[in-house]
């Protein structure tokens, strides 16, 4: 593995205020939520029936609850009704419960009950990106998929369907109060939602691992979150009740999201937030299909212009620890990622009406990007032309 040398480096580290993970924790929601408040709105996605063993439990503890379904990725406007709803009905308290858009949602909710300025203030591209004032009401963030980590991260991603695009808003004081991670939650996921969002978790890993400025204390998690998603996303896809191998995901998932949080991210990122905007494909479907190819032509590029980077020998690490095999190297890791995206049927960006000719829109946008900053080298716009006509 790349040691540090004598190189300074400065880092940060950051995340929820308190992480629970284990099958059965779920039981453990109500009486968190009553030491945090009285008044709960609970974010769920459009079924909100998986929620309805957390409702029963929050009224038994006292707790009054209204619900607020978000369906589909949230929108600012959505945000921002229930953010009034919750002001009106006097909530202290937020939960959320479902996938990545809800618990974005959930999370920007909090945030804007307790931060009264305009919305377009906090946006990032399209608004003013300004810091928030004052903390996030009380968070509980419950993932019942495994892949985003947004448990555990400083932003939430909005679409904005006026502008066609998706934007950020970030701030350390939306992190969760607290992570409540129960694998069994994931057990009822169908295959295609479990290769979209463990691929998901599994870029989440990788790009932070080999992005240019990675941090020497994700560095570890990441490590041990490819290793875990690298022996159990095929095992989850295929039989979803197994326990481990939904574990196994279900911390990859909360890995992968403490990494984005404290490292840099890369083209891949960089390209699923445009397309996000500008179709209607969710963000781990994208990133699904993005992972090999990016990889692909980043270690290209990495070889052809600069191959005495870092970056270049983490990509052999990574073949490492998806192969199982110490001799393994980049190439390794680029053909077990299209293996395994084969193996899942990840599907075409085509299936979800991209075509060659919004690719020039897309890559403009895309070099744009934050995520981008991190790619492990600068990608041409030939290079992320030809990444995005190989995905479709």
């Amino acid at each position: 593995m790349i040691q540090g040398g004598a190189k300074q480096v400065r880092f940060e580290f950051a995340t929820a205020s308190r992480i629970i993970f284990g099958s059965g924790t779920i039981i453990e929601a109500a009486p968190l939520a009553a030491s945090l408040g009285r008044r709960a709105l609970v974010v769920t996605g459009k079924d909100e029936g998986r929620a309805s063993a957390l409702f029963d439990r929050l009224r038994a503890s006292g707790i009054e609850t209204s619900i607020y379904r978000i369906v589909g990725e949230p929108q600012i406007g959505t945000v921002v009704e229930a953010a009034q709803i919750a002001r009106f009905q006097s909530h202290d308290l937020v939960i959320g419960m479902g996938g990545g858009s809800v618990l974005d949602g959930g999370k920007a909710i909090a945030a804007l009950v307790t931060n009264r300025s305009d919305i377009m203030d906090y946006l990032e591209v399209i608004g003013a990106g300004k810091p928030f004032e004052n903390p996030s009401l009380p968070y509980i963030a419950i993932p019942t998929t495994a892949g985003t980590g947004s448990e555990v991260t400083r932003n939430v991603v909005l679409v904005s369907p006026e502008h066609r695009v998706k934007v950020s808003m970030r701030s350390p004081l939306m992190m969760p109060r607290v992570a409540l991670v129960d694998p069994e939650t994931t057990h009822s996921l169908p295959p295609e939602i479990t290769a979209s969002t463990g691929l998901d978790a599994l870029t989440q890993l990788i790009e932070p691992y080999v992005c240019n400025s990675p941090n020497p204390l994700i560095d570890g998690i990441c490590r041990e979150g490819i290793r875990r998603a690298a022996r159990s996303l095929s095992i989850a896809y295929d039989a979803g009740k197994n326990a481990d191998a939904r574990s196994d995901m279900a911390l990859a998932a909360l890995f992968g999201g403490i990494a984005l949080a404290n490292a840099k991210l890369g083209a891949v990122h960089g390209l699923a937030g445009p397309i996000g905007g500008m179709f209607p494909a969710p963000h781990g479907a994208v990133c699904a299909r993005m992972i090999p190819i990016v990889a692909e032509a980043n270690v290209r590029a990495l070889q052809a212009r600069s191959p005495d980077s870092p970056s270049l020998k983490r990509y052999d690490e990574v073949a490492q620890l998806l192969t199982g095999k110490a001799e393994a190297k980049a190439a390794d890791c680029i053909h077990w990622l299209h293996t395994l995206c084969e193996r899942l049927h990840v599907k075409p960006l085509s299936s979800f009406g991209l075509s060659r000719e919004e690719i020039p829109s897309i890559v403009a946008r895309a070099q744009k990007a934050s995520s981008m900053k991190g790619n492990p080298i600068s990608l041409a716009e030939d290079e992320l032309t030809w990444i995005l006509a190989q995905a479709l």
